[in-house]
């Protein structure tokens, strides 16, 4: 294997993104970062591909940010440190938003510890599956930092703003039950059966039409931040659009004469 960044497609319809510099525990380098963010804005433009599965290579989902050098991000120049500092934040920035705005359900099939920014890349997900073997860690306080990879957005809508506080303010490590319990995974699978669950799962979420599933996460992810009157406005623009897909006119053709609808 080789490149820090894999891309296969075990299964129809279905991509999995592996994060392969297992030696450093998948810790992110602005390469990385950025084979990641090329990779998620080509598959989101694939139209085949209606769900993609995020993991990692060897025992770590991710690290975090690699701290013996992240690199320098594209028009980092060197003359400034500040500026150059502030560059490569703004590019993992990019990355998360990039993972959020990826038109198909991801699924964050996380098969050992994800620790800082590895967490925050695991929570811009939709899904969380955990390996038995998973280790989830907001360590930013640990190092004199704070959350900047979208956790302090994430994590409160996933666990309640008291226990976001909580794990960001200790830093402590949550191993796969307690993540179930607390909300924080969705499901556990054993390390074994990790990528096999992830790819039935992804292929169960992708067997709906790929334009309603694109416009219902869109709709979904700002539900928490507007009123009930934008995302009924919302809906009604995007089933409009619905209305008008070949997906929606073979589903309906395929129900009235009860048929397979046309994959």
């Amino acid at each position: 294997m080789s490149g820090p960044l894999l891309t296969d497609s075990p299964a129809p319809h279905v991509a999995v993104l592996t994060l392969n510099r297992p030696d450093a525990l998948n810790a992110m380098t602005a390469e990385l970062c950025q084979a990641l963010h090329d990779e998620l804005e080509r598959l989101g433009r694939d139209r085949s591909v209606r769900t993609i599965v995020l993991t990692g290579a060897g025992r770590a989902f991710c690290a975090g940010l690699d701290l013996r050098g992240y690199g320098s991000a594209p028009g980092n120049d060197g003359a400034d440190a500040a500026r150059d500092r502030l560059g490569n934040q703004e590019h993992m920035s990019s990355l998360v938003l990039a993972l959020r705005a990826t038109p198909q359900p991801v699924i964050a099939a996380v098969n050992g510890p994800a620790a800082g920014l590895g967490c925050d890349l695991a929570l811009c997900c939709d899904f969380i599956l955990a390996s038995e073997a998973a280790r989830f860690a907001m360590s930013f306080v640990l190092r004199g930092l704070v959350p900047d990879g979208g956790g302090m957005y994430f994590l409160p809508r996933r666990v309640g703003l008291a226990r976001a506080k909580e794990l960001i303010f200790t830093g402590r490590t949550v191993d796969a039950r307690e993540a179930l319990a607390i909300g924080l995974a969705d499901r556990i699978a054993s390390a074994a059966t990790l990528l096999d669950e992830a790819r039935a799962w992804a292929a169960e979420l992708g067997r709906g039409s790929s334009a309603a599933l694109a416009l219902a996460k869109s709709i979904l992810d700002k539900s928490f931040e507007l009123s009930a009157d934008e995302v009924l406005a919302l809906s009604r623009e995007a089933q409009a659009i619905c209305y008008t897909t070949t997906e929606h006119r073979d589903a309906v053709e395929a129900f009235l004469n009860k048929s397979k609808p046309k994959s």
